[in-house]
Parts: C-alpha cells; structure tokens; sequence
C-alpha cells in the first residue's frame, strides 16, 4: 500500500514551500513521511512539477489547478489504493496509517476531515467530477460517504498560518 503525501499547495500564508518549512529542525514534510515509514508503508510524495524535496519519491501533479482534490486524483492514477495525508499534517501516527490500510474499502481516520483517509480507484469518477466543479474537500467526502475509523481529532490537524506553526512548536516542546 502507497501512502500519498500530498505536497502541491503554494504554502502562500507561510511564505513559501510548506513541505520544507522548518517544524523541530525537520521539515514538516518528515512527521508524515516518517510515520508512513514506521507503519511499514511505501512513500511518494505527490507535488508540483517545480517541487525541490531531495530524498523523496516524487509524483507530480499538473501545475493548475491548485486544489487538494488534484493530489489525490493524481495519486489514485497511479497507485490505487491509496492512503493519503497532507505534508502539513504533523500529528498522524504509524498506527492510525497502518489502520487506514488494513481497513477494506474507503474510509477517514477522522470524521469530516479529508486527510489522513484511505481512497480507492473506484471513487475516481466523483473525485474527478469534484475537481472539475472545484468542489469543496467536506463536499465532496459528503458524495463519497466513506466509512469512519474514529481517530482522536488532533490527528488531522494541519500547518496552515504562522500561528499553527507557533502552535505546532509549543506542542514539540511537550510531546516530541
């Protein structure tokens, strides 16, 4: 099973690549990669076609549009079943992955949060009618109904401003 590290988004309100954006001295791309690793799950990190993420399998994603929903379709193209997470997603677990891949058929980690979740090819057509709408992630997990593993919720949280990244840092300081 591939575990799809989605990394295609601009990163505009952390000011630039939010893959390598510094998180404890590592970039923020490394917690999910390296839990992926720990669950015993294959890596490809999926990106724009201007991406620089040394070391790193890299599928690349169409340089427009700029939407999550472009990831996981380019994912799912190429590797089905996936399980996919965001790079920003700093909180995921070698667990909750490795539960997302032994579960049979579609489903989040999370309730109502895309990411960390398990796609399989047969959701393509909607995904790809979603895409083509623009329609919204919560939108669109509403079309697909996929089942709900039932992880704690700060295992979907993300890295998206300033202030998450300060959070973020307070925490590494708690628990590493």
């Amino acid at each position: 099973m591939i575990v799809a590290v989605l990394a295609g988004g601009r990163g505009s309100r952390l000011g630039g690549a939010k893959a390598l954006t510094p998180l404890g001295g590592r970039p923020l791309i490394a917690r999910p990669v390296a839990a992926a690793r720990a669950a015993g799950l294959d890596v490809v990190v999926v990106a724009k076609p201007d991406s620089a993420l040394p070391g790193l399998p890299v599928l690349v994603e169409p340089a427009d549009p700029t939407h999550p929903l472009l990831g996981l379709v380019t994912a799912l193209e190429h590797h089905g079943p996936i399980v996919a997470v965001a790079c920003d997603q700093p909180w995921v677990t070698a667990e909750w992955l490795r539960a997302l891949a032994d579960h049979d058929g579609p489903a989040l980690a999370v309730a109502d949060e895309p990411f960390p979740g398990r796609y399989e090819p047969s959701q393509l057509p909607t995904l790809r009618a979603a895409l083509a709408e623009e329609a919204s992630l919560r939108r669109t997990l509403a079309r697909l109904a996929p089942a709900v593993l039932g992880a704690p919720p700060e295992l979907a949280a993300s890295v998206n401003t300033p202030e998450d990244l300060a959070a973020a840092e307070q925490q590494l300081a708690v628990r590493p």
